[in-house]
This record gives structure tokens, sequence and C-alpha cells, in this order.
């Protein structure tokens, strides 16, 4: 075994905490896990990151694959000792990159996965995406030169096997909330398949590597927001094995409507298996974690609250707030008073105010570690409430606070 759960809560059964085992050490759940998408997080120390309390880091297939190579990682002794981090590590599949970089829908992604309209308030029209994808694999192009490449399951386990990651994914097609519900359910099938494929790479790639740590591999539950599609991806993923080899873990991904977050990991969370983890891929929004612990999920990862920090955007208690603003010039107060992070305790927003707007780089590492710690801390303090029965209180006040605080915005607006 190799997730436990630790404790439940009685007003929401599919909550949990729990300690997933890897051969790095142990996670404590639920947990964020901050995103090193390069093997770093952008502008900070991996022993920065240890500091704020992070347990674990994820990277990405896609970019490490394309620079330097994923044979130079397997080179260096895998990823952790790559970026001199020696806890746990996650490395998505790259099927997210395939499609957002490597099939042309960078600039309309973000737009497509919330279901928003466009800034003239019309409403793309449904559609099929057709090209790139076949039912072997998927063919991209590298956002980097240009070259083209190909990735299959085979391809993107050989990847992450060389990668050395202690939690590896099952490469899947990435839809959108704007794809027909016909292509939907035909990429769910060639996910299905392609799952199948990855247990057996798996299987095969673990004998052939003998001696190294044995990685994780966790299926990914695709669906996105379609109440049956969900639940038949989940019980097919929990019940399938290859060969003896099934799923370590799950992951739970694709499209996800912010106000349905909850309602669509819960179908998931349902028909998943009970003894093994759930991580969700993408959120770090104070609200989004309560929703998703509440629906069963164990782990997070999210690269928001570095690429926010980057622009100025500090999230505290209170709200999140934006520090190039006039009154901060002469403010002599640390970000968040009573913060015990690095930033908080050693420097002031008037200082941090001068770097953003001096472009020195020193801010966005600065800025980063606070973003960094608050989001660990704060997942840290779900499950602290959980095991306490303290979490309907912590709930409350945290969310209370945050979105109706001095900075924050009024109770239940958007983000």
């Amino acid at each position: 075994m190799t997730f436990e759960i630790r404790a439940r809560l009685d007003a929401h059964p599919l909550a949990r905490t729990g300690v997933l085992a890897t051969p790095h050490g142990e996670i404590a759940t639920p947990a964020f896990v901050p995103v090193g998408t390069k093997a770093t997080v952008k502008a900070v120390a991996p022993e920065a990151i240890a500091d704020v309390g992070a347990q674990a880091v994820l990277a990405n297939a896609y970019h490490l694959y394309l620079q330097p190579g994923s044979d130079i990682v397997d080179e260096a002794g895998g990823l952790g000792k790559f970026m001199n981090w020696p806890g746990p590590t996650f490395t998505d599949s790259g099927g997210f990159q395939v499609l957002s970089l490597g099939s042309g829908f960078k600039k309309v992604l973000s737009e497509e996965f919330s279901g928003s309209p466009h800034a003239d308030g019309t409403v793309a029209p449904w559609k099929e995406r057709l090209a790139d994808v076949d039912d072997d694999g998927v063919w991209f192009r590298s956002h980097l030169d240009g070259s083209r490449h190909r990735f299959t399951p085979e391809v993107s386990m050989r990847i992450q096997h060389e990668l050395g990651a202690d939690v590896i994914f099952a490469f899947d097609e990435l839809t959108t909330l704007l794809n027909s519900r016909a292509y939907q359910e035909e990429a769910l099938e060639r996910t299905r398949r392609w799952a199948l494929r990855c247990l057996a790479a798996h299987r095969a790639l673990t004998a052939e590597r003998e001696g190294k740590p044995y990685q994780q591999l966790f299926g990914v539950v695709q669906g996105a927001q379609y109440e049956d599609l969900r639940r038949k991806a989940a019980r097919d993923l929990g019940a399938m094995e290859a060969d003896g080899q099934r799923f370590d873990g799950f992951g739970i991904g694709g499209a996800l409507e912010k106000e349905n977050l909850g309602t669509i990991v819960g179908w998931a969370s349902q028909e998943l298996p009970e003894d093994r983890a759930r991580h969700l891929l993408g959120i770090s929004e104070p609200d989004d974690f309560f929703a998703a612990v509440e629906a069963g999920a164990d782990t997070f990862d999210c690269v928001n609250p570095s690429r926010v920090a980057r622009n100025a955007a500090i999230y505290s208690p209170d709200g999140r707030f934006n520090l190039t603003r006039a009154q901060f010039r002469r403010d002599f107060n640390p970000l968040v008073p009573g913060c015990d992070c690095y930033t908080c305790t050693h420097y002031s927003r008037a200082y941090l105010h001068h770097l953003y707007k001096a472009k020195e780089m020193l801010f966005s590492t600065l800025a980063t570690i606070h973003n960094e710690h608050f989001t660990v801390r704060l997942v840290d303090g779900i499950r602290a409430a959980i095991e306490t029965g303290d979490y309907a209180d912590f709930k409350e006040e945290t969310l209370g606070r945050f979105y109706a605080g001095k900075w924050g915005r009024s109770a239940g607006e958007k983000q």
C-alpha cells in the first residue's frame, strides 16, 4: 500500500487526510505541490521551496523532453538529483502542453477552459479538434523551434521513466469545454485505450530499469463537464489492469468549470477506489481547495502562485492585492504582517514595490516565495483542521476573510 487514509469528515464523507508514501519521503495529504515546470519553480531555488513547507514538486515531461532532454536528466540521476530536490517529485505526461503549445491552442486555451465568452460577448461555436491527434498518438510542433515531434503512450512513459519522478501520469487526450459531446466521447475512448498501453509500457519499463526506485503511475480521469463520461472514465481506470499492473493512483484533469469543480471532482471520487490517492491538476484558489478536498481530492498542483507573483499579485488572508499601487511606496510593513515566510520576515512592501518598479529580478524571487508559502500553508491548514475536527470553522473564517477582507473581493465573486 502506498496510500493510507488517516481521518475523515462526517459532514463531507469524501474528504480525508492521508499519507502518500514514495521512495523519497512521505506526503501528508491534502497537500499543495508547487510546479517547477522545467525542473525549477521560476525565480526560486529548490531550497527556498523546501523552506516554505512544500512536500513535493511537479515538473513537466513536455518541456524537459524538449530541453534539456529526458536522457540528460536520467544520466544526472533523475529529476530530484538534477534539480537538487531531495523530496518526492511528480511529472505530468505532457498531454496538456501538446494541446496548448504544440497544437496552436495557446491563445484561446484559457478562454476555452473557462467557458467564458469572447471580449465582444460572443461565444465560440462548438467545434471538432481533429488535427494532430490520431488513435496511436499526437503529432505536435515544438514551441521552441517549430520542429515536429510525436508523443504516444509509450513515448510519454519512456520520457517519464527517464525523468525518474516518484509519481508519473498516463498520457491522455485533453479536450476543451467547447468540443462537442461526440468528440468528448471519442477522445475519452481514445484515452481509455492509451491508459491500457501506458500500464503495459510502465510494467515493461519498470522491469527493464531494474534497480531504479518504483514510480507510481496515476491514470487521468477526463470527461469534461459530463457526469456520465466522468463516472465512466473513473470506473474504467479504477478497474483497469494490464498483465497484473494497475494504476497506483489517479489524476482528475481536463476542462473544469470553476462553479462546478466540486461536483465534477465528486463524480470521479465516488467511482474511484478508496485506497488510492487522487491528484487534482491545476487549481490554487482558496475556495477551489475547500471544494476539491470536500469532493475527495488529496493533492493539487498549479503554476498560479508563482505566475501571479511575477505580476505583483500578492496573496494574503484578506485577499489578493496588487503591490504596484502607489500606496505601498512608503509602506514599510511586511507583505502580510504575522506571516513567517522568508520574504515577510526580512523585507517590506515598500522595498518590493521598488524592486518591481525598477524591474529587478529579485522581486520575482521574493514575491514567489511568499505566494508559494501562502498556498502551501493554506492546504496544510485544511489538513490540520480535518484532523482536529475544526474544519467547518476554519473554512468559514478563511473564506469569509479572503473574499470579503481588506484586499478581497466580495464573497462569491469569481476570480
